[in-house]
């Protein structure tokens, strides 16, 4: 059978109740693989690791480190969710356009909105002003 004479592939429903909560497990891990090879979302990874560490060097408390395991979850989910426009971008525009060049243009400027949120809340820590 040649190429394209392949059936294209059929939307499968989504299961109900324990079903669904499985399916959705599975994705949410491939979408996690997806994405750690993201140089962008490794070198966040990265930069989470070096943040915890200066928290600790500045003595954070327990609500410090709750709240900036929100910050960097948010930072991550944005990561996600920029790749996303990524791949959907490349896909419907592979060659270029003013469209796609804002769309990643703005899915940047959202991660690196968090990078900065991320930095600014461990600078506002470090400087005692939270």
């Amino acid at each position: 059978m040649a190429k394209e004479d392949k059936p294209a592939p059929q939307v499968v429903p989504p299961r109900p109740g324990l079903g669904h909560l499985i399916d959705a497990t599975g994705y949410s891990m491939a979408g996690t693989v997806r994405l750690w090879h993201e140089t962008a979302a490794r070198q966040e990874l990265i930069l989470g690791l070096v943040m915890l560490i200066l928290l600790a060097v500045f003595g954070a408390d327990a609500g410090h480190y709750l709240t900036y395991g929100v910050l960097f979850a948010l930072m991550i989910a944005v990561e996600a969710l920029n790749t996303a426009i990524e791949v959907l971008t490349d896909r419907v525009s592979p060659e270029w356009s003013k469209a796609a060049k804002d769309a990643k243009d703005l899915g940047s400027l959202a991660v690196g909105l968090m990078v900065v949120c991320n930095l600014g809340f461990v600078g506002a820590v470090g400087l005692g002003l939270l």
